[in-house]
């Protein structure tokens, strides 16, 4: 399996996770030119996609969702709420509605050879999920838009070989910045976004030896940034009441404006 983030933070999200035989994204929340230039750099054109998983309706996922679709007609999936938010969002144009694929959270689906398990996450959104995916006995998780994590997200993410977490902001910055009070409040809340603390002490919670990588991912522009978000994770681990120190694992923060590494499991 393969693991690439396109793009990835408060601007615009699209992470591929592939094996040989199946392609498909989670989110398209960039425009369909760096979709497919994104695409091309690790050697698979659109027309080979084989579907696209929606987290939830929010503009920084789905922005490029319109073009995909009419140009390749490419399965939708998601839950049938975040969908039909999706269908009423007139800057996505027109497309066939027979490209929805509605499904459950807790309830697996297959898309040729990859093993697609949904769960459920807090954010404010109609029904947003995460997305745990397994070929063969590898498997990666994208869980971003998180307001928190519980018992329920931890069982979700045991046992990965990668994956792709929010980091989305530093406390301190976000109460310091210039967000309006109410936005603040939205970030913060139960229903709003991980921030770097607890990113790194959800991890402390699901690292075992044979996870290969972990990328932090859906950073804010205002409120974060990189070295931060890494030094932040890491250092939520070294003080974890875990047997692991921080340099156990590779862990790369994912750019919004530029692709990740390969990360091949």
């Amino acid at each position: 399996m393969r693991l690439v983030s396109i793009a990835s933070g408060s601007s615009g999200n699209c992470i591929y996770i592939g094996s040989e035989r199946t392609h498909i994204l989670v989110d398209a929340g960039i425009s369909n030119k760096r979709i497919e230039k994104g695409l091309g750099e690790i050697g698979v054109k659109g027309s080979e996609l084989s579907g696209v998983l929606i987290t939830h309706e929010h503009s920084d996922h789905i922005r490029g969702l319109g073009v995909l679709a009419r140009k390749y007609g490419l399965p939708i999936y998601g839950t049938e709420e975040t969908l039909e938010e999706i269908g009423a969002v007139k800057s996505l144009g027109e497309f066939s509605r027979e490209l929805f694929c509605p499904i459950r959270p807790d309830v697996d689906f297959q898309i040729g050879d990859l093993e697609i398990k949904p769960f459920r996450i807090d954010h404010d959104a109609a029904n947003p999920v995460a997305y745990r995916i397994q070929n063969e006995r590898k498997s990666v998780a994208v869980a971003t838009d998180m307001g928190h994590y519980s018992q329920y997200i931890i069982d979700h993410l045991l046992d990965l070989d990668a994956i792709l977490l929010e980091a989305n902001h530093d406390v301190k910055m976000l109460e310091a910045g210039p967000y309006p009070y109410y936005l603040k409040r939205r970030i913060l809340s139960d229903y709003g976004h991980l921030s770097n603390e607890n990113a790194g002490r959800l991890l402390n919670c699901i690292l075992h030896d044979r996870l290969k990588h972990i990328v932090l991912g859906h950073l804010s522009k205002e409120n974060n940034y990189e070295k931060l978000a890494y030094e932040t994770v890491r250092l939520e681990i070294a003080q974890g009441d875990t047997p692991y120190g921080a340099s156990d694992f590779p862990i790369t923060v994912a750019k919004r404006d530029e692709m990740s590494p390969i990360i091949t499991i």
